[in-house]
C-alpha cells in the first residue's frame, strides 16, 4: 500500500506546504536523510498558540503536535515528490511552550510520534526529544521538526 492510499485510509488530508516564517528552507536533502526544519501547529488555517500550563490544554497541546506532525509530512511531500520515498522516521524534535512547573512535555509531543506511527508502520518509529521552552516563534505552542531517512539515497 502506498502512503498515499495509507493517508486516504486514515481520512488524512495533508495541509498545503507553509512557506518559511524567516531564512531558511523547509527542507534540506543531504546524505540519504532529509532534514525538516520546525514546523509550526496550524489547526483549520490558525496558528495554535499558547502556553502549556496556562492556556493550552495537555488534549489541545497534543492536536497541535499532531498539526505539526501533518505539516511535516506535506513538507516532506512538497520536497520529495512521494512520501513513499521515506524510509524511516529517524527522530523528532519536539519543542513545547510551557510554564517552569509544566512537566508533560512528552505527551504532548506523543501527538506528532502517534502520527508518524499510524502513517508509517513500524518505519514510524522514532527516536525523539521533548523539551520545554519558555517561547516559541510567532507564540505557537509547540513546534516539531524531524530527521528522515530516505530509500535509494
Amino acid at each position: 500500500m502506498t502512503i498515499e492510499a495509507r493517508l486516504q485510509e486514515l481520512g488524512i488530508t495533508l495541509p498545503q506546504a507553509a512557506a518559511p516564517v524567516a531564512s531558511y528552507v523547509p527542507v534540506v536533502v543531504q546524505g540519504g536523510f532529509a532534514h525538516v526544519s520546525g514546523q509550526l501547529p496550524f489547526v483549520g488555517g490558525k496558528l495554535v498558540t499558547g502556553r502549556l500550563g496556562e492556556d493550552v490544554s495537555l488534549e489541545d497541546g497534543m492536536a497541535a503536535a499532531r498539526a505539526c506532525g501533518l505539516m511535516i509530512l506535506a513538507q516532506l511531500k512538497a520536497e520529495l515528490g512521494s512520501l513513499d520515498r521515506v524510509a524511516r522516521v529517524v527522530k523528532l524534535g519536539a519543542f513545547v511552550n510551557s510554564t517552569g512547573d509544566f512537566t508533560d512535555q512528552p505527551k504532548v509531543a506523543n501527538g506528532a510520534s502517534d502520527l508518524m506511527a499510524e502513517v508509517f508502520g513500524d518505519a514510524g518509529k522514532h527516536a525523539r526529544a521533548a523539551v520545554g521552552v519558555p517561547v516559541l516563534p510567532l507564540g505557537a505552542a509547540v513546534e516539531v521538526d524531524a530527521v528522515v531517512a530516505l530509500k535509494g539515497e
